[in-house]
């Protein structure tokens, strides 16, 4: 009978500790996408990318493009016979690297908004993480996750009020959910 008891309490007391670490583990998720895209800011970064898109990436497009057709017609158009041999190797180089600049100008022009973004973006996401983890130990939580990298997980906190609470940013009506996901 002792050995029953002795069992029963040993369980008794597993049960209760599990219980107790299960509610030291505060969970919480967050998109820290959907708060950067929240900031005031965002509209000003928003608006130079566009500004830098169309006054440097599209004069530059076009300034390749005309020194290609410059170049093109010196080598093809003019007497080249009393052209130095050095320099007729320097304008094929040269009209080889501008074709292929403009044969991949989509993807150059991709690199360099990316580049940008990460420049002009980069500090609002410091800024966002940063107050995510003062939120985050100010309120105890213990694992906070990215609210788009799952698909299944057990019951959280949006933290997104909270986090945008703690940067001073007013949420639209829709997204003034009470922490717990409620």
């Amino acid at each position: 009978m002792k050995k029953v008891i002795s069992v029963f309490i040993l369980a008794l007391g597993l049960l209760v500790a599990g219980n107790e670490v299960k509610a030291q583990n505060k969970i919480g998720y967050m998109s820290v996408d959907q708060m950067v895209g929240l900031l005031p800011e965002t509209g000003k970064f928003d608006s130079l990318l566009q500004k830098y898109r169309v006054d440097s990436l599209n004069s530059t497009f076009a300034s390749i493009v005309q020194e290609y057709g410059y170049k093109d017609s010196v080598l093809t158009k003019t007497d080249t016979s009393k052209t130095p041999k050095s320099v007729l190797t320097q304008l094929r180089q040269d009209v080889n690297i501008l074709a292929y600049q403009i044969q991949n100008w989509d993807a150059l022009t991709q690199q360099a908004i990316q580049a940008k973004q990460e420049q002009l973006y980069g500090p609002l996401y410091t800024k966002v993480i940063n107050a995510l983890n003062q939120v985050a130990k100010e309120k105890g939580y213990t694992f906070v996750f990215s609210k788009e990298s799952l698909l299944v997980a057990p019951p959280g906190d949006d933290m997104l009020p909270m986090v945008a609470a703690k940067l001073g940013v007013k949420l639209p009506a829709g997204l003034n959910a009470k922490p717990g996901g409620k």
